[in-house]
């Protein structure tokens, strides 16, 4: 389970202890950007942007118009004023490039209006209301607009937004996330119920569509989603693709300018909003889909058609870096047309494609500049914003590579500017996922900056099971949670004290969030080499998370079976189960809401702890789900964080 950007910017975003932008020495509000489009004729730029509250959480975002020369701004202005809840977002670009189409949440309640608004930021336009949630805005060639949407929502679209309360009859009232298109001043669905919806793409002639979907809960079923066709003006069903192993997870799908075939991402993915594997193709009238990628050594993490032409253009994870890749639907290998340690994401992709151009444009961070917004030819871009500019990084960050039971290993080791001492105390934090990988990152608030800050060095490993190595290495931990990665994890922190003299080995802590948290509560029950511990929305029992998260088909790819069929492989990796091992002082944080690592799965690890005479507190924050959106609340877990590792490790 993972995190990465801030939710407005993707809807959801891995929950690692890291975050956006912000100032450290000169205490400008640091500046995030999310959700890019770029126009069709590479004239402006529309996206999200909000200023990150200085301790971290969640900033009010504000729809934004660029023109892509100046990098001149124009905030559009919404009819609900400045109320926190009226949020835009899912901005999308007419074919002809004179009109922006997207969404405002309407204050008190999850439901939608859909607006348009001309490339100046003028002749604001509703079109249409709908009673529950609105994402991922799409137009057709011929300029019909589409999107996904739920009737009568009663929770935020995705799963790391606060569930919605458990009462009645539990499984009796199922949302259905449907694909519906804007006709006249209504939303007409265009997918049949029965089904949830994750990702569409208009079929070019406007027939109809493709996508992903899975019947049941939204939230719990995306692992077991199918391929589908959606047919004709109701959008009959038509199975184009079945997975046919449980560790097959579909994303991106995409159909081909030419209408014949459809590209998409296969491969073993822990999390909706962190696609990775191999690219794909299928013909739409059937047959087996041709891997387009295979042997990479590397994990496609974004697929798009590239404009005008019959290639793909793919985002790639490539160990701890990122890189732009052709790839050729006819089998050639991919041609590589940037890689560097710099992070880009848009709304659609790596970057966002201006097809009458040419030009592409992204958000782009590294671990020493900002978010900054750019543009240009693939890997020849130039920034149009430098409004981030005097925002300082809080450190310096080093690759880290050694070797470990056959694997070749990387991660990134951070040091910070403002040292407290020498040696300094090292805190480990394992990503969530498992299927991610750490990549260049500006730190702003977050725990992670506040570490940096207080002078501790971090140490980010991506140990098999993460992206960016190829698809046998992110299965390498299938059935096997927390060994073999914690025996890499542990094998990396031995190569960081033998290459730094800098790093005091009787002074290391651990932190993580998520399947981080979880490897955080196993580490502590494995090996006293950490004096100190700090597990955020973590899993202590697989036993009890697997019958109360709310997205559990997620277990069964990486552990083969039910917990009914092989209780025993969920017992082996259960941290519970060895807590009378634990000595290591540990802090517990989670969300009141959050359905992905449910409080629970923390308390039940607090009260082993505190049984067992372990040094542990555990705090829950009300109204949370799996990532801390609230200011006061983020502020409050920082501070907890810092003062619990000062506590221990100073």
């Amino acid at each position: 389970m993972t995190l990465r950007r801030l939710v407005f910017a993707l809807g959801c975003a891995a929950a690692l202890v890291g975050g956006t932008p912000a100032a450290r020495a000169a205490p400008a509000p640091n500046h995030a950007f999310g959700a890019l489009a770029i126009s069709p004729d590479a004239l402006h730029v529309a996206l999200l942007e909000a200023d990150v509250p200085p301790a971290g959480g969640e900033g009010r975002p504000h729809l934004i118009l660029r023109d892509t020369e100046t990098g001149t701004a124009t905030d559009v202005k919404l009819p609900c004023g400045d109320h926190p809840q009226c949020q835009p977002g899912a901005p999308a670009w007419s074919p002809d490039g004179s009109h922006v189409a997207f969404t405002v949440r309407q204050p008190g309640s999850f439901a939608r209006t859909i607006y348009t608004v001309d490339a100046k930021g003028d002749d604001l336009t509703p079109v249409a209301a709908f009673d529950g949630t609105v994402i991922t805005l799409r137009y057709g060639r011929d300029g019909r607009l589409a999107a996904l949407v739920v009737a009568n929502a009663n929770k935020e679209a995705g799963a790391t937004q606060a569930g919605a309360p458990l009462r009645g009859q539990i499984g009796g009232d199922v949302r259905e996330q449907r694909i519906a298109v804007v006709e006249g001043d209504h939303l007409r669905f265009a997918s049949p119920p029965g089904l949830f919806v994750y990702e569409y793409d208009w079929l070019p002639d406007g027939s109809g569509f493709i996508g992903t979907a899975a019947p049941g809960d939204g939230d719990a079923h995306w692992w077991t989603a199918k391929l589908f066709a959606f047919e004709g003006r109701d959008g009959a069903a038509r199975v184009l693709y079945a997975p046919r192993t449980p560790q097959e997870q579909l994303a991106r799908p995409r159909a081909s300018p030419d209408g014949r075939s459809v590209a998409f991402i296969r491969g073993l993915m822990s999390d909706f909003a962190a696609p990775g594997g191999d690219a794909y193709l299928l013909p739409l009238s059937g047959g087996e889909p041709a891997n387009l990628t295979p042997g990479l050594k590397a994990t496609v993490a974004s697929l798009n058609w590239i404009c005008g032409s019959n290639s793909l253009l793919a985002g790639l994870q490539i160990g701890g870096e990122n890189g732009i890749a052709r790839v050729d639907p006819n089998g050639a290998p991919p041609e590589l047309l940037w890689h560097g340690a710099t992070t880009l994401f848009a709304s659609d992709g790596i970057v966002a494609q201006a097809c009458r151009s040419g030009v592409t444009a992204a958000i782009a961070e590294t671990f020493t500049e900002a978010d900054e917004i750019v543009a240009g030819p693939i890997g020849n871009w130039r920034k149009i914003t430098h409004v981030n500019a005097a925002t300082e990084s809080a450190a310096d960050a080093v690759d880290v590579h050694w070797r470990n039971d056959g694997f070749d290993m990387e991660g990134w080791l951070l040091l910070p500017h403002n040292a407290h001492s020498t040696p300094m105390p090292l805190i480990t934090i394992p990503h969530g996922g498992p299927a991610w990988a750490y990549g260049p990152a500006f730190y702003g608030p977050s725990s992670t900056r506040a570490l940096l800050e207080a002078g501790y060095a971090l140490f980010q490993p991506n140990p098999r099971g993460s992206y960016g190595q190829g698809e046998a290495f992110t299965q390498a931990n299938v059935r096997d949670f927390g060994y073999g990665d914690l025996r890499d994890i542990l094998a990396g922190i031995d190569e960081v004290l033998r290459s730094r003299p800098d790093i005091d080995r009787a002074r290391l802590g651990v932190t993580g969030t998520s399947y981080g948290g979880f490897m955080t509560m196993w580490s502590v029950t494995q090996t006293t080499r950490f004096k100190a511990a700090v597990a955020r929305a973590g899993i202590s029992d697989w036993q009890s998370y697997y019958g109360t998260n709310r997205i559990g088909d997620w277990l069964i790819p990486y552990f083969g079976a039910t917990l009914y069929d092989d209780p025993a492989i969920y017992n082996r990796s259960t941290p519970i189960g060895f807590a009378k091992a634990a000595r290591t002082p540990t802090l517990i944080l989670v969300g009141a809401d959050d359905i992905e690592c449910p409080p629970g799965q923390s308390q039940e690890f607090w009260t082993a702890l505190t049984q067992l005479d372990v040094p542990s507190e555990l705090y829950i924050y009300p109204g949370e789900g799996h990532v801390l959106r609230d200011p006061k609340h983020a502020a409050d877990a920082n501070a907890r964080t810092v003062a619990w590792f000062d506590r221990y490790l100073r």
